[in-house]
């Protein structure tokens, strides 16, 4: 977890931080309507590999934007949900959905 000491005096800065990178902001678009396996988000965010998918995530679960829950299971299930901080980006999400429709429509 992040220390108020490690943060950025810019708040934009301080949020890029945390989503600046595509693939983070991809794997919250695809949590913020549930909680999703770990083959679900692979097949979801396009184009990721394995190991950036798996070090995003702990980058992520560490920053405490979402859980990690690991069913014992054979073969291991693990699951990922956005946390309330992590729910708190749909805004942010939200109007970069919205701008990138208006962008695309825009376009002739």
């Amino acid at each position: 977890m992040i220390h108020k000491s490690e943060l950025p005096a810019c708040p934009v800065e301080t949020t890029l931080m945390l989503i600046g990178d595509k693939w983070k902001v991809l794997i919250l678009r695809d949590l913020r309507n549930g909680t999703k396996r770990f083959g679900e988000l692979k097949k979801s965010v396009t184009g990721i590999s394995q190991k950036v998918l798996t070090s995003n995530l702990r980058d992520m679960e560490n920053n405490g934007l979402l859980t990690r829950e690991v069913f014992a299971e054979v073969p291991p299930r693990v699951e990922y949900t956005l946390t309330d901080l992590g729910h708190s980006m749909t805004p942010v999400l939200d109007s970069m959905e919205a701008w990138g429709k208006s962008f695309q429509m825009s376009i002739k």
